[in-house]
């Protein structure tokens, strides 16, 4: 007969995945409510769940000491990863307010698109990390496999640019507002090229739209201007400094919608350090 896990072992038998850690961060986040699903088995023959049961006898579910520890160590590594990415946002972010700009770092704004991209393509539904669906504002319930109509032939979507910037000016047809997009693994880049909606939210939602190419391990560019979109402007890292590599077509955007507005207001722009 098998001995039950170790609550001490912090390094459970069970391959985690991103799964299971999603799973892990509901269930910590909630009353522990259980799905009953084989996940959840997973994870608690893993000794990372363990079943609690109430006065009442409702049966909810609770992180171990060795479920708390498998989740800080996926959120450190996480964090790791995104570190490179971070800093080269902060680092647009802040040469783009030398530059007399105001910069706003992860904004979520409505954009309306055309419906052709989405018909048949679950293209933003799976990249939520990036781009996600946003209901229409009657409350009506998704539509089309979860793409919510804007009106006739057009589709509401969340865009959620790494940099998106304006001039500082009062008048409203000179504010020039940019989209930055920042890449740090070739991977990644490829990855994003594959999603034309995505590439049509930014360049629908600013009069110009940049991929800033971070750097691989021996101190290349990830990518050369070419493979990235024509319509898309392209600036690199050469020495530690941002290159201009190919100009960003600029198209005039007369003004910005309201709820762009609200957005940036609540939001409040990137302030970058004194100096």
């Amino acid at each position: 007969m098998n001995s039950p896990p170790d609550p001490s072992d912090p390094t459970p038998a069970l391959p985690l995945k991103r799964a299971h850690m999603r799973r892990l961060r509901e269930i910590y986040r909630s009353a522990g409510w259980p799905c009953a699903d084989m996940l959840e088995v997973e994870l608690l023959a893993a000794g990372l769940l363990e079943r609690c049961v109430g006065g009442q006898g409702h049966e909810t579910l609770r992180l171990t000491d060795a479920g708390i520890h498998a989740l800080a160590k996926s959120h450190a590594g996480n964090q790791n990863a995104r570190d490179p990415h971070e800093s080269l946002v902060k680092r647009v972010a802040d040469q783009l307010g030398r530059e007399g700009r105001l910069a706003w770092r992860g904004l979520m704004l409505r954009v309306p698109l055309p419906s052709a991209p989405f018909e048949g393509s679950s293209e933003l539904a799976v990249d939520a990390s990036q781009t996600v669906l946003e209901p229409s504002l009657t409350g009506d319930s998704l539509s089309t496999g979860g793409v919510a109509k804007a009106g006739q032939n057009h589709t509401w979507c969340m865009a959620m640019p790494d940099v998106f910037s304006i001039r500082r000016s009062s008048v409203e047809a000179y504010l020039e507002p940019v989209v930055h997009e920042i890449k740090v693994s070739r991977a990644d880049l490829l990855g994003d090229l594959r999603k034309p909606a995505k590439r049509a939210a930014y360049l629908a939602m600013a009069g110009a739209v940049w991929y800033m190419l971070g750097e691989d391990a021996k101190g290349r560019p990830i990518a050369k201007p070419e493979e990235v979109p024509p319509e898309c402007g392209v600036l690199q890292m050469e020495h530690g400094s941002l290159v201009v590599a190919r100009s960003a077509p600029r198209r005039a955007v007369e003004r910005l919608p309201f709820h762009v507005w609200m957005a940036l207001a609540q939001a409040g722009p990137h302030m970058r350090p004194e100096g």
